[in-house]
């Protein structure tokens, strides 16, 4: 898939398909909108904006379910052949609806087909709406309805953070249409596992991503043999023992060997525990014991 940005905007390949939108998560709903444009004998191109639009104006950072890589891997696998992040700054901020449109879609990208969920806004002041696209685009703009799990549950990031965060994996889980996964490179780290017989492997995860609640999950893990395995996941403070700000570790059910510097990805399957303090580290080797135990009868895999 072709990556482009507002620095090199002179790359895009025309006529485009193009689907607008944030799209973080790249959840069922987000997928709704980008399936109209790749059946297309145009260019099928994701439109989307680096910051986040109320990251810019509120001048705060919003922790991302997909950062950048994950979200190109995600897109390329969707059939998407173009995806074009625009820098959201104060020139772009600052296009009308109909400068956004004439400058931006029809000038750059030669858009002839677009496709945006039913409440996209865009332009200055958010006032560009699906009815300034559709005197445009006429037949040839898609406009995805909302979608919902139920008359309660509306498929969008905001409820798939607050899923994470209560660790209610299923409903994650039928909002993405697959698991969460955090994707981190394996980094050395205090040992302590190890010494209690249940070596791991240290995440470093991405700064922007969005964490889920602190505690244990049953996990499948990718790594660099090429194969899915079972593994035990801890994400949290270690309040038992001494450590230095949020750690991710990942105990491979079965052993791991040597996976330093490798990257991993972690996909959470189910959740086992909340984090908590134990009274001594062979209360803690007792309860990880019986984590690993859980995953197995579970089944998770493979």
């Amino acid at each position: 898939m072709k990556v482009i940005t507002s620095a090199n905007l002179q790359e895009i390949s025309t006529p485009t398909a193009v689907a607008l939108g944030n799209f973080d998560g790249v959840h069922l709903g987000h997928q709704r909108v980008i399936a109209p444009i790749v059946p297309s004998p145009l260019v099928s191109t994701v439109v989307s904006f680096q910051p986040h639009p109320q990251e810019f104006f509120q001048k705060i950072s919003r922790p991302q379910l997909t950062p950048l890589p994950e979200k190109i891997e995600i897109l390329q696998n969707l059939g998407v052949k173009q995806f074009v992040l625009l820098t959201f700054d104060q020139e772009l901020a600052q296009l009308s609806a109909p400068e956004f449109i004439e400058q931006i879609l029809q000038a750059k990208l030669q858009a002839e087909r677009v496709s945006v969920g039913f409440n996209f806004r865009f332009g200055r002041g958010r006032k560009g709406s699906v009815a300034d696209l559709k005197r445009v685009w006429g037949k040839n703009l898609h406009t995805i309805t909302e979608q919902c799990l139920s008359e309660s549950i509306r498929i969008s990031s905001t409820n798939i953070r607050a899923g994470l965060s209560r660790g209610d994996l299923p409903l994650v889980f039928r909002m993405l249409g697959r698991p969460y996964s955090l994707v981190g490179q394996v980094v050395p780290g205090q040992q302590l596992a190890r010494k209690l017989g249940f070596p791991t492997a240290n995440l470093r995860l991405p700064e922007v991503k969005f964490l889920p609640r602190y505690g244990v999950y049953g996990v499948q893990v990718d790594c660099v043999w090429g194969k899915n395995l079972a593994g035990v996941m801890n994400i949290g403070c270690r309040p038992t023992v001494v450590g230095e700000g949020v750690v991710c570790e990942v105990h491979i059910l079965g052993g791991q060997g040597d996976l330093y510097g490798t990257e991993m990805r972690v996909r959470l399957i189910s959740f086992i525990r909340s984090e908590q303090k134990f009274n001594s580290v062979e209360e803690l080797r007792l309860q990880i014991a019986q984590d690993c135990l859980a995953v197995q009868q579970q089944g998770v895999l493979v």
